[in-house]
């Protein structure tokens, strides 16, 4: 019997896990889910219906040619879809549930052989004929024949800049995500960060404590960029301009080429950011490791506030709290965080470079994705660090892989059958972390875990757990 690993409970584990039961061939499929609900992880478990998606309803299929199963989920959900509404990031992770139960259940009628397993994985090892042998947190281990790490989002790590006092204090938050268990009552809130991550937080924080002052701070202090209320039409010279940048050899060149077509456009400049979708992921494969490390440090942050947009609701709700005068951005660098209650936040102001405290009750970090492996507590990635069956990207965006996600060894060596899928990628690629790329990495790793290592036929011996 041929077995595969998926280990990661989250969207992206759920798509490769749904992928793999599809083409119903003769292995037994594991899925290790850890403690969280399988399908949700952190991005779709939150219950706070102002955290909308920032992709459309008809963008948000969890499998590659069912692209508008969700869409039909919500209409039978809420009362008015359409396909060019941002729904509610919750009622994603509802349907990824009920896609992932009706599969499971579908499977198990066939007699194919699932297991489901509720504890965390903490090491992979060699087996000996290319199998791989995973440890659970509980003590058992699990051989198999193929492997992928869908593992979301790194446990965050506190800026550099924060003492041991104020980590330790309770007041300094590293997860944005759980603050419906703090008791206190804070009469000034930061957060640190102003993207995707700290517009959620904000809205939360907004209802949490409505008397709270809040204020959010980042180097540039720039907010996401909104999508269109309705659908774009697209650039018409998008093809030509796609072609021309795959030819282009530098940043400054790509960015100069991207400017002048959206000021030649006619049309709304965020087609054209659009259009360059497809081609994103070429575009950073072409850049050499200089080229990259310049994008990360000079382009990064007016790219992603451009390309990675909020919703219009989301949009609204912020510029509401900065008019009624309860939210300020700060476009500065935080030097320092201090002390236990209240602490003290030394920043340096991005324009007249000046240092200045701020205090404040409460303070979140809400600075979005870690990727950087290398320094991460989780258990697996540590553990395969220290073995020797990863290695950190060199700019520390996730782990060295193959393009086609293929994880690479400490001796550069591709691993037969196992493969990394989502954050972990975005080294190889870019952009790797939503639901349109993640579901097209997750078909195509099932594929070639199907080409590979998966053999024909269906058995039965069903299992539960």
């Amino acid at each position: 019997m041929t077995d595969i690993a998926i280990i990661g409970g989250g969207a992206a584990g759920a798509a490769v896990f749904g992928e793999l039961l599809q083409r119903k061939r003769a292995c037994t499929i594991h899925w290790i889910v850890g403690a969280s609900s399988p399908g949700r992880g952190v991005a779709y478990s939150t219950d706070d219906d102002r955290h909308l998606l920032n992709v459309r309803a008809d963008k948000m299929g969890l499998f590659l040619h069912q692209p508008y199963d969700f869409l039909e989920h919500a209409s039978g959900e809420l009362a008015s879809v359409s396909g060019s509404d941002f729904l509610p990031r919750r009622l994603f992770g509802d349907f990824v549930q009920a896609q992932v139960a009706a599969l499971i259940h579908s499977a198990r009628q066939q007699g194919q052989s699932v297991e489901i397993h509720r504890a965390s994985a903490v090491d992979i090892a060699p087996a000996g004929d290319d199998r791989y042998s995973i440890a659970l947190h509980d003590g058992r281990r699990i051989e198999v024949d193929g492997a992928v790490l869908a593992l979301g989002a790194l446990p965050p790590r506190a800026l550099r800049c924060v003492t041991s006092e104020a980590r330790e204090s309770g007041a300094y938050k590293l997860d944005p995500w759980n603050l419906a268990s703090d008791a206190r009552n804070p009469r000034r809130v930061v957060v640190i960060g102003t993207g995707l991550t700290a517009v959620d937080t904000l809205l939360t924080v907004s209802t949490r404590w409505p008397n709270a002052q809040m204020v959010a701070v980042s180097r540039h202090g720039l907010l996401p960029s909104v999508h269109a209320r309705d659908g774009l039409d697209p650039y018409p010279d998008q093809q030509t301009l796609n072609d021309d940048l795959l030819s282009t050899p530098s940043i400054p060149q790509i960015v100069r080429k991207i400017r002048r077509a959206i000021t030649e456009h006619a049309g709304d400049w965020r087609s054209v950011v659009d259009g360059l979708r497809p081609i994103n992921s070429l575009l950073w494969q072409g850049l050499t490791t200089r080229q990259r490390w310049q994008f990360l440090r000079h382009v990064r942050w007016v790219w992603e506030a451009g390309r990675h947009r909020v919703p219009p609701a989301s949009h609204d709700a912020i510029e509401q709290l900065r008019e009624e005068g309860r939210l300020g951005i700060l476009a500065a660098r935080v030097l320092r965080v201090e002390g236990i209650a209240p602490l003290r936040l030394t920043i340096r102001d991005r324009a007249s470079q000046l240092n200045s405290i701020l205090e404040s009750d409460l303070v979140i970090q809400a600075t979005g994705l870690d990727t950087a492996c290398a320094y991460t507590e989780h258990p697996l990635i540590s553990r395969l660090l220290e073995n020797g069956m990863v290695v950190p990207d060199p700019l520390q965006l996730g782990i060295a892989t193959e393009i086609d996600g293929q994880i690479l060894s400490r001796d550069g060596r591709a691993q037969p059958g196992l493969y990394a899928l989502g954050s972990l990628l975005r080294g190889g690629l870019w952009e790797c972390t939503a639901m349109p790329e993640i579901r097209k990495a997750a078909h195509s790793v099932a594929n070639r875990l199907t080409d590979t290592v998966l053999p024909f036929g269906v058995v039965g011996g069903a299992s539960s757990r």
